[in-house]
């Protein structure tokens, strides 16, 4: 049977770019619509909270056994049926009538985003040479980045003019246009020789991460001395230390932890893990601080961050040549500098900068995120055998968003402490100074009602301090990765001989167009 052609695979890249664009909006759009779900669903704080981390439990704790099952029985199969799922999900979210439906599917969705990801990457693990691999990568890169701004931007008009549900529905043309390509244009991949499906293994993954990141969630609010958090934490560590020591020891392991022992696999998910705990930490503070410092809406936020967007659009395509030329090593080190550059400058803020100064920080930070971040994923597509591409690349998801889960914990609780010492409510009544020092928007609105210009400014000081300290952490975590890097990640590493375009072997059938 004859390989892809080089049209072939590029209009199949094009599918799955529309695969992970939703992926990206998802990061940012339920930030536009949570006050209005709050309104129309009558959902308390606890409520909107989960409509937020169900999707984020669901997708952190399935990546691993899905990216094995992918490799299992075709990443093609598995991904059609990852966009069923999302595409399902959506519809289901849009017509919910409660906040408890929408938390339902607000996991469905996650779930379906466990499918997605991990199965996109093993595709272009596979289905791209090395010459083209990294170029491929950061196209897909650039298609979920983008959807970060245009999350809020989407968002905010179609709140603007229709009614809460209608965010979700966006979704489904997107999906339905990536299905019909991936239908027609991809090729099947599979491992050829797969071993006995490892159950002990995805169980024991999957509970493990479900526990951590149940956690992580909820150790902000909790407190992160609660009995039920220091138990959550307690269950992952035991769960994840045995799912290690019987893949170590099963003959067929659910994923090859052996990979761990080559230094440019680990460093490139290390260097993975602080550019999107850096990406996650920035996400996590400048919306807040565009809304409710600088007085934006939704829909302005959403197109303030356009500077972001762009320096990493900037970085992902120069980080990927440079890579190409000289190897990973150097553009991940240097991208990390970059970024800790631009969030030591962001630390700087105070309440009387503006937007054209955060414009510049942002713009340098992006351009640092997306500089490390190719060239970190590539390094370990590099030394992946393409058969165990899905359990590999689900690897470095995986320790992404657990990584960013428990990093924006551990963010929001310095953030918190920090803004509740600032924070002045004398001479409030106790359920006003209970809202204002439960979040800046809560303090804002508190002030607006009562005509009390003094807390919104007491508010605003003190978020601004808190980020101070939050970009100070997450510059000086992307020094440090910088530093190792340069000390222990590998020089330029020399592609592997079986990276090759989908062979005959690997091939189930043919695409049935663009013959």
């Amino acid at each position: 049977m004859p390989r892809t052609s080089q049209r072939q695979r590029w209009w199949a890249l094009g599918a799955l770019t529309l695969s992970v664009l939703t992926i990206g909006f998802d990061i940012t759009i339920m930030n536009v619509a949570l006050p209005t779900m709050a309104t129309e669903l009558g959902a308390g704080t606890d409520a909107l909270q989960w409509i937020v981390n169900s999707y984020i439990l669901l997708f952190a704790g399935l990546m691993l056994p899905v990216g094995a099952i992918a490799d299992r029985f075709g990443r093609r199969r598995l991904l059609l049926i990852g966009l069923a799922i999302f595409a399902a999900a959506s519809l289901a979210a849009a017509w919910a009538d409660t906040s408890g439906q929408v938390v339902a599917a607000r996991a469905v969705l996650g779930a379906g985003a466990a499918v997605i990801m991990p199965t996109t990457l093993a595709t272009i693990a596979v289905l791209f040479a090395p010459a083209e691999r990294g170029k491929a990568l950061s196209i897909v890169v650039m298609g979920m980045g983008a959807g970060i701004p245009l999350g809020p931007i989407i968002g905010g008009y179609l709140l603007n003019h229709f009614w809460w549900g209608s965010i979700f529905l966006v979704n489904v043309p997107i999906i339905a246009a990536a299905m019909i390509a991936i239908a027609l244009l991809m090729p099947e991949s599979r491992d050829p020789s797969p071993s006995r499906p490892d159950l002990l293994g995805g169980l024991l993954s999957s509970t493990g991460l479900l526990s951590l990141v149940y956690a992580a969630i909820e150790a902000p609010d909790r407190g992160w001395g609660d009995p039920l958090i220091l138990g959550g934490f307690a269950v992952a560590l035991a769960l994840l230390a045995a799912f290690v020591w019987w893949e170590l020891r099963t003959p067929a392991p659910m994923i090859d932890l052996q990979l761990f022992r080559g230094r440019q696999f680990t460093w490139g998910n290390i260097n993975a893990t602080v550019v999107s705990f850096a990406l996650f930490g920035l996400l996590f503070v400048v919306p807040l601080y565009l809304q409710f410092v600088l007085g934006y809406d939704a829909l302005d936020t959403g197109l303030r961050l356009l500077p972001l967007i762009g320096g990493f659009v900037v970085g992902v395509g120069g980080g990927t040549r440079i890579a190409g030329r000289i190897g990973h090593k150097i553009p991940i080190a240097a991208g990390l500098l970059i970024t800790a550059t631009g969030l030591a400058i962001g630390s700087t803020t105070d309440t009387a900068s503006g937007f054209g100064f955060a414009a510049v920080w942002y713009a340098i930070t992006g351009l640092g995120i997306g500089s490390a971040l190719t060239p970190s994923m590539d390094a370990v597509l590099a030394v992946l055998p393409p058969e165990r591409a899905g359990s590999g690349t689900a690897i470095t998801m995986t320790l992404r968003q657990a990584g960013g889960a428990l990093g924006v914990a551990v963010l929001g609780s310095l953030l918190s402490q920090v803004y509740l010492d600032r924070l002045d409510v004398s001479g409030l009544p106790a359920q006003a100074a209970d809202v204002a020092r439960d979040s800046i928007a809560g303090a804002v609105g508190v002030a607006a009602r009562v005509g009390n210009p003094a807390l919104a400014s007491s508010a605003q000081s003190a978020y601004i301090e808190g980020m101070q300290l939050i970009l100070l952490v997450c510059a000086a975590i992307a020094v440090v990765g910088a530093v190792l890097t340069v000390i222990f990640m590998p020089g330029r590493t020399a592609p592997r001989t079986d990276a090759e375009p989908i062979a005959p072997r690997d091939v189930d059938r043919e695409p049935t167009a663009l013959n």
